[in-house]
Order: C-alpha cells, then sequence, then structure tokens
C-alpha cells in the first residue's frame, strides 16, 4: 500500500489517498477532485485549471502521468 496527497496529485490539499496500485489512487482522487468541484472549491478549481492547461499541450498530460506513477512506485 502506498500513500499520495491531493497535492501530490496534482490537488490543492493535504488528503491523502492509500492504494495497492497507481490507478486506484488516481481515481480516489478524481473522485475527491469531482467533490471539491462540486463543493466549489475555490483551491481545487483553480488546480482543476491548471490541469487543463496541461492538458492542452499535445503529450504534456501522458507525461504528467508517467511522472505522478514514477513517484507512485518509488
Amino acid at each position: 500500500m502506498k500513500t499520495m496527497t491531493c497535492r501530490q496529485l496534482g490537488g490543492a490539499c493535504n488528503a491523502e489517498f492509500t492504494a495497492e496500485t497507481f490507478e486506484e489512487i488516481s481515481k480516489m482522487s478524481q473522485s475527491h477532485a469531482k467533490e471539491m468541484f462540486a463543493a466549489g472549491d475555490e483551491a481545487h478549481l483553480n488546480a482543476m485549471k491548471e490541469m487543463q492547461q496541461i492538458m492542452q499541450k499535445p503529450g504534456a498530460m501522458e507525461e504528467w502521468m508517467q511522472r505522478k506513477r514514477e513517484e507512485f512506485n518509488a
């Protein structure tokens, strides 16, 4: 089991997620982000805007995900 924070996964807080695989932890982070979006949490909304900017560049999101996967596996 490994633990990463929302902030480590591109979010805006120190909420912790613990999972066996990067895919599981990624899903937990996405679920948390959806909850924060629904709540109108400004810090998380800003983090989401930053992620959207990353997604605009071809290949950038894949590179970002690979770095996070490596961080999880380290």
